[in-house]
Order: C-alpha cells, then structure tokens, then sequence
C-alpha cells in the first residue's frame, strides 16, 4: 500500500496534467471503496491551485473529505480557496465553497461567513444552494453566528430556484425552526414550487410545512364533529330551522385557503418514485387534513410495501398507527398486509399487528384461518406473536371469544413448546376477563403441567390454579404436592409462583394443605436467590400468625385472594400518535434528539393577511433595476373562479402543463406585474434555467447554460443591435406566452386563439405585439432570453435569401421549421386506416401526418383525415363525438362536414397533444345516424418539431445529454443506403427531424425536439468501415430515444 501512495506521490508531482489527473482519480476511487487515503493529502493539496478544471474539480472532492482531519494542511492553502470563491466556473466557486466550510476551525469563521454573504448573491443557483449547505456546517461550528446567518436564510429564502428551496429550508430546520415569521411571505411560493424541487429538498419543505400549518390554520376535524351533531334533524321541524342549521354549520368551519394550497400541491408528490417523499405527504394528509379526505394516502402507502425491507419497515410503523385510529382507511387493502414466506420477522410482525387492529365482526373469520396457517410457521417467534394476536383479537371481538379460546387450549396439545407456552400466556390473561366459565380449561392445562417446561408457561398455568383454586379444589392440592418435589430444580419465576399457591391453599384449604406450605416454605427460606428468600419470609409472616405477626396477618386472604384487574390487551403502537408520523422518535418510540414536536391548532386563526406578499416590494426586490417603471395590475384573489371548480386531479397531469400553470399562480402570489409571463422570473438568476428541468419550453432551451456561458452572453448584449435584440426578446416571449396560455386556457379557447395567432403573425409586426419597449431593455433582462447559441427550429439560413431570412426574424419561432430544400427531402406520405368501409357503413377515413407546425400551437400534432363516402346516398354531419383520451391528453377538433356526396371525400386537419407519449387518442367519428369508434397511434417519429443548429451546439448539447440519457446500437448497413443523400432521406422520412450540417463525411447528425415539452432529441448515424454505422440518440425523454432507436434500425439496414 505504501509503494502504491509513493507512485501516486510521484504521479502528484509530476509536470504532466495527464498524470496528475489520473493519479486523482484513482485516489477519489480509493475513498469511494473506504480506504484511507489521507498521507497524500500534502501531495494533493499542492495542486488545489492547478489551472486543470478537472483536476481541481477531483482535489476539492479530496479535499472536502479530509480537510477537517487535516486543518492545518488545509489553512495554508485557505487564500487558493478564497480566489476560488470568484472562478468563472461555477462547480469550482462551490466547491470551493464546500472545503471552506469543511474546515471546522474557530479562527477562520470569519472567512467563511464573508464567503456564505457573498455565495447567497451568486448568479448560479447551484452555488446559492451550496452556500445554504455551508450556513449549517458554520452554526455547528460557531452558534453565536445565528443572527447574521438568519439574515443569509432570510435572503436565501426568498430564492425561487428550485434547486435552493431544499436546502435553504434544511438550514431554516437546523438554525432557526421557531422562526415562523420568516415563511409566512415565502409559503405560497414554497407550495408552489414544490412539485418541482429535487426529492430530498421535498422531504424536508413538507415537513417544515406541516409545522407551520399547525400553528396558523383551524383544526379541519372539528367539522367531522359538528356534521354529527347536527344531523339528527327534527321530524316536526321547519324549513326555517333547518336554513338556520345549515347557515350555523357553514360559520363554524371554512378552509382557509392557504391551508387548501398546501394540501392540494402536496397531493400529486403521492405519485413520486421516492418513498420518503410520499411518507412525507403522507404524514401531512395525516396531520393537516380533513378526516374525509386523509383517506387518499392509504393506497399509496400501500404501494410502497413492494419495496426494500428498509422502506416496508417504516411504512408499516406508521400504518400501524394510523390503523388503531381510522380503521377505515386500510381495511379495503387488508389483503395487502397477508405475511409472505419470505418477509423477515419484523415485517411479519408489524404485519400481524396491523391486521389485528383491522380485524372487525365482519373480516374476523378470514383473518383467523389466517392466523392458523401462521401458527404453524417454522419462526417461532412469529408463531408467539400470531398468538398474542389471536388472543387481543378474542378480547376485542366478543363473538369470538369462546372460538379463540377453544383453538388456543387445541393449541397447547402442540409439539412446539414456544406455541404452548404463548398459548397458555393468553389464555391466562382471557380467562381472568370471564373465570366463571371455565373450569374445565382449568383442570385441562393443570394436566399439562408435567409436559411443559417452559417456565413462563409453568408459571401461568401455576398462577391460575392459585387464583381459582375453589373452582378446582381436588386438583389445586395435588399441583401444589408435584411441584414442591421438583421445587429446588424449578426457575426462580417458578418458584415465586409456587409459594404463591401454597399461601393461597393454606388460606383456603389449609387442612389438606398445611404440612405442604410449611414444606415449601422451609425450601425457600435456603434458597439462593434473594427474591425467593424475601417472598417465604414475607409469606410466613403474613400467614402463619404467631406473638411477632402484626395487624396485617388478620387480612391475609383479602391481600392473596383479592380480585384482579383483567390484563388489557392492547396495541404496542397505542400511544406513538403524540409523535409525528415519519421521524425518527416515532420510529424509536421516545423523543430523539433534534424532533421539534407539533403544536396543537389554535382555537382562533392568526391573521392569513402575513402570507400576502407586497407587489411594490417584491417586484423591487427581483427586478434589481430601479429605473424601471412598472404597471399596477389590479388586486385579484388567490384562487380564480376556474382553479376552485377544477378538480384535483388536474394536477397530477403533464410534468410540462403542471410547472406553467403553477409558474403562472407563482407570479400572481408573488405580485410580479409583468405583463409578459417570460419576464416574471428574477433578473438575478440568469442561470436558473441549468437545474429547473421542468420550467416553460422556452427556459427549457437554455438550461445547459453554464457561467462562462452567461458570461459570454452579457459581452455579446453590449455590443448587439437594437432591431436583434428586440426580435428576439418579442420572440422568445412569444414562445412563452403562448405556452402559458395553452395551459391556462381550455382545449378550445386556446386552439383558436392560436389559430388567430397564426393568421395574423405575418401581418403584424413582431414589436407591436408586447408592451416592453426596445429602449427599456436592460442587460440584465437577458435572464430569460435564450443564448445566441442555443438551438431554435428556424429555417437554414444558408438556403435564404438575406431578405427572406430578415422578414423571417420577426416571426414566432416555433412555427418556421423548415427542412433544407436542397436535401430533396418530402414529408412521408404513409396513409394510417382509420376507419373501414365494410366497419363505417360505406364511410371510410384514413390519416396521415402532415408536419405542418403551429397549426394548432407548439405541443399539437397536426394530423390529416380525409374521410370518402363510398356509399350511393350522401351523409351528413360528420364530426368527432366523445373522446376517450389519456390524462393529460388534448384534441382539437376538425370542424364538422356538413354534407359529404356519394362518392365523394373531403379532407380535413385536426392536432392532438400526445404529451410525448405514443398511447392511442381513442374517439367517436360519428354522422348524423351512427358513431364509430376510432384510434389514433402516433410514430414516434411524428411526436418531434425539427430544429437546425450548429455542429458546435450539437456537441454541445451531446456532451450534456450523456450516461443515461444516450441510447445507441450497431446496424449493418446495406451498400446503397451509405450515401449521404440516402441517409438523410430515409432518417427524415422515418422521424420529423432538422438536418445539422456536419465536417466529416462518415458522420450524419439531425436533431429535432419533442412536440409536448421541447426535450431535445438528437441523432447521430456515424458510419464505420466493413458495412456497419453507430447509431446514437441523445435525449432526456429516455424512453421515446429507445422506441426511435428501434424505429430507426431497420430503415437504415434495409436494402
């Protein structure tokens, strides 16, 4: 190992990049495999300063492992970190960041909260997110920072990235949880933006929501209560009464809104890939939600017991507490809960508790026979568990008390003495709750006593016949004389209860039994244990009077013979709910360190007005121009009239839908007065759009924008003209603004106000259509321009004229998809079959993909049908009925045929958003006498909108698009398809792709991106010797990339 640290040493020292990069990452792999790597860390810490990217990036990654071992190593290199604070590159500004606060030396806290001021103002937003990752790392190290780094989470809280909201909640939890008045200005915006935060940030943001809610809105279970009050009504009683009761009921409980938000954006996280993520909601629903509505959780936590044993675990904790209270939310899932062979014992047994609380009259005798099969298991642990469920199940459900009973005493004949003993546990503690019944199951287990050795079980069955030993007066002696003989080899809980039954029978019976108990008496005066020798003398005493017993031997049999409590049989889970579901104490069972306990809800609301953010002020706060003037936009209410009648299932819809509409609530809750909804986002936050992976299509272009990017972008918009820049600003708001008004809008509202759009486009100039004016562009607009260099679908320019091409730059972008003229390209004209002649009654229909873009709007596939009457009579009123289409779907109709002549066949256009999916738009196409049902299946290759580019972007694009988000195969390649021509022809007739001009002759690239959310897709056919090419697709919709990849083989191998 050492000769092996010498090479890297020397490899550290070297004046070669290559080998210093590739020591360093052999060094990062000896970490990630646990070995210890730190005697290099003076090699390593020589190069923090290297100009290598990579190499600094991979000695920050050691050096954030081992700075706080090594802080003296580390401080004489802290200058490189604070030079590294202002790198171009924002990876290495971060991590930079990230050593600093690994250093955990008192000296040096300056420096860091100087560097955390600094990096919460930062352009990137993964840097802010790192900075909220520092102030915990330096309120651990020094606590008496709080005031300022509340100032910092103040600041950072603010943030509407995505990407920061996470963390900075996670400090918020760490620093100043008590704080509440620091979210009341940020929670609409916190709900809002939840959806698209990363998983681990959600986790946290509702769990820190959860707390607030209780302690600013009413309790919603209040309302359960009153219903039931009020809903005995009076027969005699009158109308009058009843509006009074009704009106009385309406004034005691109204949802605040606020609290009606939080629950319905938290809902569609039940649908997240992540466990903790729908625990989470889960624990909200429980917490915050109406008793008649906390119901919708229960499947979904179901779903996760398909998981890890880990996850199961802690799943069905927390069902096993929500089950004691509200039965009703799991007993449709109770099949779900059956234990499995293989689960392991403490998913069996949470299983088996679970079923127990569920168990009612109705499910009992299904889950006893089940509780039979589990008795047998060879886990015998779970076989003594499956008993004491039997048994609190007898105690619950009085019908079948006398049924458990009698299979419990069938159960003490068994082989097993773990199962006997259990057995005679439980049937102890049943008996006690009805003695009178039951002397035969008495004598019964007194006849088992010379089988049975375990002493729990030889202690009860003793215990018993102590207890009722009038009800078997010929037995109780007898057990009492077997066991004095066995009684010096007997355990020591044995042998307590021994003395126990002699007191009791010399107190009752002590004729026959009065020589025994003196016997027995002597025997455990010499015993070894202290107990035993405690329990005979207190024994003697008490009953055996003599000159030195005191006034309580007189109450003797009141003190042995007194009557006894019937033993609770109770869930162990009973009192965990005062512990919030999903932590760690509830887990455990006792208050961790760290859990911040719930409040309970007010008896008055707190004032909602603190959630309202100022509009002055929060357009001040972003815009960062205070020359800018601003319109007023009129006071409107949280909540629009069509959101409250929408139903909650809406949003569960389309990722892409889901983030405008909810960008769009974003802007109104936080005031922004921008009429254009492209410029709402803050002016500060340019790079934004790098880790938002679900923001409007127009962000969506630009989010591989890196710093140095930004950079180059800002040099550019110095020097740019006005005419450009004003073209492009109309147009990239005009992209998004259409979009925002394709969610916002219904189907058909939206279908022709594009088509209007469309009409009118040429005709009106591109300025005209918003309110900014070229002079009040500033540069720091830019934020939600996309970079000159990014890839827009606009026609070659090589194949225009200048002219052309300049009365093209004031259109929309999204409907000028032009493929290169000069490719001899043709859109396919494959016809699809619709509609049978013999299956329509003589109405015939076919389809086809016509490519005409923006039609009907950006995310509308246009699709033409021509429809032919091949009857002798003519038919009327061809049009498209009811629509069966998967969520998130949308149609636009073709508008209806009047009249179709024998003979005759009329072609009409219609767009259907596929939401990037190849599912099947399945409709009616009905006539004046019939309806027919339909299918529309879309190639993948049709869901795409060409796009042109660069071969510099492409590669750009490629190199962000790799790991899991390429695809690729090897295909031979018939002679004549090698050519370029062929190539091109047969890739773009196969998918709707733009050609990317390419330097190298063996490579061909296209790239297009997808209708619904604008991911981009690029394909790349690189031609290898011996017949054979690559085919590689780059895309972050890694399923649509497979099924083209497979679409795409065959048309190129084909002869």
């Amino acid at each position: 190992m050492r000769n092996r640290n010498e090479d890297l040493k020397q490899m550290l020292e070297s004046s070669k990049d290559s080998a210093k990069l590739d020591a360093m990452k052999r060094i990062v792999g000896m970490i990630a495999k646990g070995k210890n790597a730190s005697e290099l860390f003076p090699a390593v810490v020589k190069n923090v300063a290297s100009k290598n990217i990579e190499i600094k990036k991979l000695v920050y990654v050691y050096l954030m492992r081992y700075a706080e071992e090594q802080q003296d190593l580390a401080l004489l290199s802290i200058s490189t970190f604070q030079r590294a604070l202002k790198d171009p590159n924002q990876l290495i500004r971060a991590s930079a960041l990230r050593v600093l606060s690994s250093i955990r030396v008192p000296i040096i806290v300056p420096i860091m909260m100087l560097a955390i001021k600094e990096a919460s103002s930062d352009l990137s937003p993964y840097v802010r997110k790192n900075a909220a990752h520092a102030i915990q790392k330096l309120y651990s190290l020094d606590p008496e920072q709080k005031e300022m780094l509340i100032e910092v989470i103040e600041k950072l809280l603010k943030d509407r990235s995505t990407l920061v909201a996470g963390s900075v909640v996670m400090a918020f939890e760490e620093v100043c949880p008590d704080r509440i008045d620091l979210i009341h200005k940020n929670y609409r915006k916190l709900c809002n933006l939840l959806v698209d935060v990363e998983e681990w940030g959600q986790v946290v943001i509702i769990h820190m929501l959860t707390r607030y809610a209780r302690t600013q809105f009413l309790s919603p279970w209040k309302v359960d209560e009153v219903v039931d009050e009020y809903s005995e009504s009076n027969f005699y009683e009158s109308d009058e009464e009843q509006k009074e009761k009704d009106q009385k009921l309406k004034t005691i409980y109204t949802m605040d809104p606020d609290h009606r938000l939080l629950l319905r954006n938290t809902k569609p996280l039940l649908q997240s890939r992540n466990a903790a993520v729908v625990m989470a909601v889960a624990q909200l629903y429980w917490h915050l939600a109406p008793k008649s509505e906390a119901g919708i959780v229960s499947k979904s936590l179901v779903r996760l017991l398909r998981s890890n044993r880990e996850v199961q675990y802690i799943v069905l904790q927390n069902i096993a507490t929500m089950s004691i209270q509200r039965k009703g939310m799991f007993e449709p899932y109770l099949k779900s809960f059956y234990v499995r062979s293989t689960d392991p014992t403490m998913i069996k047994t949470l299983k088996l508790e679970i079923m127990t609380n569920l168990a009612n009259e109705a499910n009992i005798s299904t889950l006893l026979r089940e509780f039979q099969t589990y008795v047998k298991s060879q886990d015998k642990q779970f076989a003594a568990a499956t008993i004491q469920a039997i048994g609190r199940c007898a105690t619950n459900i009085t019908e079948v008390t006398d049924t458990c009973l009698n299979g419990l005493v069938c159960l003490l004949s068994n082989r097993d003495e773990i199962v006997v003993a259990e057995s005679v546990v439980v049937i102890k503690k049943l008996l006690q709750t009805q003695p009178a019944h039951h002397g035969e199951i008495i004598k019964h287990m007194a006849k088992l006593l010379d089988n049975i050795t375990v002493p729990v079980a030889r202690a009860s069955i003793l215990w018993l016949i102590g207890e009722y030993c009038e009800r078997v007066p010929k037995i109780a002696p007898d057990v009492l004389r077997k066991t004095a003989k066995s009684f010096t080899n007997e355990d020591d809980l044995v042998k307590l209860q021994i003395l126990n039954l002699g007191a009791k029978l010399y107190l009752t019976n002590s004729k026959q039994t009065k020589l025994l108990t003196q016997y027995v008496l002597n025997l455990g005066k010499y015993d070894q244990s202290y107990d035993i020798r405690d329990r005979t003398r207190f024994i003697r005493q008490l009953i055996v009077p003599n000159e030195k017993s005191g006034a309580l031997s007189k109450y003797a049999k009141k003190i042995f013979l007194a009557q006894k409590p019937a033993p609770l049989l109770e869930s162990p889970f009973k009192d965990r709910d005062h512990f919030q579901l999903g932590t760690l104490s509830h887990t455990l069972n006792s208050r961790a360190t760290g859990y911040l306990e719930l409040s309970d809800w007010p008896e008055v609301a707190p004032d909602p007005s603190v959630r309202n953010v100022d509009v002055a002020e929060s357009a001040k706060e972003w815009t960062g121009i205070p020359g800018k003037p601003k319109k007023e936009k009129p006071t409107e209410k949280f909540y629009s009239e069509s959101e409250e009648e929408e139903d909650d299932s809406a949003s569960t819809s389309s990722s892409g839908s889901g983030s405008a509409s909810e960008s769009e609530k974003e802007d109104e809750d936080e005031g922004s007065t921008d009429e254009s909804s492209g410029s709402s986002s803050p002016s500060e936050e340019s790079t934004d759009s790098e880790s938002d992976s679900k923001e409007s299509a127009a962000k969506k272009r630009c989010r591989a924008v890196n710093e140095s990017d930004s950079q180059d972008i800002k040099k550019k918009a110095e020097g740019i003209s006005i005419k450009r820049s004003t073209s492009s600003s109309s147009d990239t708001e005009y992209t998004s603004s259409d979009e925002c008004s394709s969610d916002s809008k219904s189907d058909s509202e939206s279908g022709k106000s594009r088509n209007a759009t469309s009409n009118k486009k040429e005709e009106k100039p591109a300025q005209d259509r918003k309110t900014p004016k070229t002079q009040d562009m500033f540069l720091l607009d830019l934020d939600d321009f996309c970079p000159v260099t990014t890839p827009v679908a606009v026609p070659t320019a090589a194949v225009l004229s200048p002219s052309l091409a300049a009365d093209l730059e004031g259109l929309s972008l999204s409907s000028s998809s032009v493929i290169d003229v000069t490719m001899q390209v043709s859109v396919p004209t494959k016809t699809h079959e619709l509609l049978h002649r013999m299956s329509g009654k003589g109405l015939a229909a076919h389809y086809h993909f016509s490519r005409q873009p923006g039609i009907f709007g950006d995310r509308m596939v246009p699709v033409q049908v021509t429809v032919t009457n091949t009857t002798d009579q003519k038919i009327e009123n061809i049009h498209i009925g009811e629509k069966k289409l998967p969520p998130g779907m949308r149609m636009h109709e073709f508008n209806p045929i009047e009249c179709l002549e024998p003979g005759g066949s009329i072609t009409a256009t219609m767009g259907i958003d596929f939401c990037d999916s190849t599912q099947t738009a399945s409709f009616q196409l009905c006539t004046k006498d019939d309806h027919f049902s339909v299918n529309i299946q879309p190639p993948v290759g049709e869901l795409l909108l060409p796009v042109t580019m660069s071969e510099k972007d492409f590669k750009k694009e490629q190199g962000m698009l790799t790991g899991m988000n390429e695809t690729s195969t090897t295909i031979a390649v018939a002679p004549q398809n090698s050519t370029r021509l062929v190539i091109i022809e047969r890739v773009v007739k196969a998918a709707n792709l733009g050609v990317v001009p390419s330097g190298q002759d063996n490579i061909h690239r296209f790239a297009a991106k997808t209708m619904h959310s604008g991911s981009l897709m690029l394909v790349t056919v690189e031609l290898k010797e011996s017949s054979t090419a690559q085919l590689i697709i780059n895309t972050e919709k890694t399923v649509i990339g497979s099924v083209l990849l497979r679409e795409l083989k065959p048309v190129l191998s084909q002869g």
